[in-house]
């Protein structure tokens, strides 16, 4: 893959931020992150991108998949889409602020 195609898929590895209780309270103690990453997306890569567009040095990445629930649209039973969560734990001194959240 050439560079181009690599930092452009790097790009769109990373879908955003995940706010929850659990996330502030490891942002909190454990200075980690926690992202919505592209279900197909490795370790390595979330490394990277993380690194490519905040401009930080990460630790260490740890990756979770989130099984979609089940819900009801009326009468029919339907189901919400899986998808993949990363905790990013950044290296000491490294930080990252996001526009809006408080903490």
């Amino acid at each position: 893959m050439s560079q181009a195609l690599h930092q452009e898929r790097l790009m769109t590895v990373i879908k955003g931020p995940h706010f929850s209780e659990k996330a502030s309270i490891v942002a909190e103690s454990g200075n980690q992150v926690v992202f919505k990453v592209r279900a197909d997306a490795s370790k390595a890569e979330i490394r990277q991108a993380v690194e490519l567009l905040f401009e930080v040095k990460v630790e260490g990445v740890s990756v979770v998949n989130v099984k979609g629930k089940q819900k009801r649209f009326g009468r029919t039973m339907g189901r919400r889409s899986d998808w993949k969560k990363a905790y990013v734990r950044l290296a000491e001194g490294s930080q990252i602020e996001f526009m809006g959240a408080e903490g």
